[in-house]
């Protein structure tokens, strides 16, 4: 079964404060109030822009479920009208089980689960996978502040 994108690269860039190839995410595949599940293949791209020595290392995993942390937090807050700045604040628990993500065949999935309210912000879950093949999971503290 194929899933449905919800929401295209195109408009996960008006999400992202990043622009060009620093929008690392290609489409949302579903989302609630309290995950979302977002998909890639920028990985094999060689001008990747966290790409080290030709290497996209298994810590870059880390942008991009902050960068889908970013995409569901813009698709929550849609009922505000006054926009935040969100700030990566603290990461915990970070395990990965492999080194690197471009040698990786095929898209990989960000997942990022919002556990609870902190002061100022949310925390969060987040994991990446291939296929069923757990690589990276962590908790992040995602901070906001009024722009």
């Amino acid at each position: 079964m194929v899933e449905q994108v919800v929401i295209n690269a195109q408009e996960l860039a008006t999400l992202l404060p990043h622009s060009g190839t620093m929008c690392l995410l290609d489409s949302v595949h579903s989302w609630d109030e309290r995950v979302i599940s977002c998909r890639t293949v920028s990985h094999h791209f060689p001008n990747n822009p966290l790409r080290n020595r030709g290497v996209l290392p298994i810590h870059a995993g880390i942008e991009y479920a902050a960068q889908a942390m970013v995409v569901h937090g813009s698709l929550c807050k849609a009922e505000e009208d006054k926009p935040k700045i969100a700030y990566l604040a603290v990461l915990t628990g970070v395990e990965w089980y492999c080194s690197r993500l471009d040698d990786i065949p095929e898209a990989l999935t960000v997942i990022a689960e919002r556990q609870e309210a902190v002061a100022n912000g949310f925390g969060y879950r987040f994991s990446l996978y291939h296929k069923r093949k757990l690589l990276l999971e962590g908790r992040a503290v995602v901070a906001l502040q009024d722009s």
